[in-house]
């Protein structure tokens, strides 16, 4: 059983606000995988980021992804930097998946700067800069869809999403 659909996009892009919104109105379950990683590792992504590593996290978030994708059927919402895992991105190619844009102004209103986000943590204005451009790209290499979030209330986004998915 395979998700309905994934939703990637960077921090902020809303993903998790936008995914919950799509499976209540597809009446299927919804996941985050930063939130199965977390509860796998017992503690919070920052926590992992320090006590073990980004090596670490990224290899959690592989096997935590790579199963999400096998075996759950609802609404699945990828962390951000997902994304930049080759073997990530090849499995993404037999998915519906929905890319979640969101410019760098936004996005920075959004996630706030830094907060609880280990990659945000210095320089977080620059930082995010340089995540958007860098991964773009492979969002967009890997997206069934395109949807575009910035200035647009939550409702608008995952009415338009639910139609897409819908096919």
């Amino acid at each position: 059983m395979a998700p309905v659909a994934v939703l990637v996009g960077p921090p902020g892009a809303g993903k998790t606000t936008i995914g919950e919104a799509v499976a209540a109105a597809l009446g299927v379950g919804f996941a985050d995988t930063d939130s199965i990683i977390e509860a796998r590792a017992g503690k919070p992504i920052p926590d992992i980021f320090v006590d073990d590593g980004e090596p670490a996290f990224r290899a959690l978030e592989r096997t935590v992804v790579a199963e999400s994708l096998a075996s759950f059927p609802g609404v699945l919402a990828l962390g951000g930097g997902t994304i930049m895992d080759e073997s990530t991105r090849k499995l993404l190619l037999d998915h519906t998946v929905v890319f979640l844009s969101v410019e760098l102004p936004d996005a920075v209103k959004r996630v706030g700067l830094g907060t609880g986000r280990p990659l945000l943590a210095m320089n977080p204005r620059a930082t995010m800069k340089f995540l958007l451009e860098q991964r773009r790209p492979l969002y967009a290499a890997v997206a069934t869809h395109t949807v575009a979030t910035d200035g647009r209330e939550p409702e608008e986004i995952a009415a338009e999403v639910t139609v897409l998915v819908r096919g």
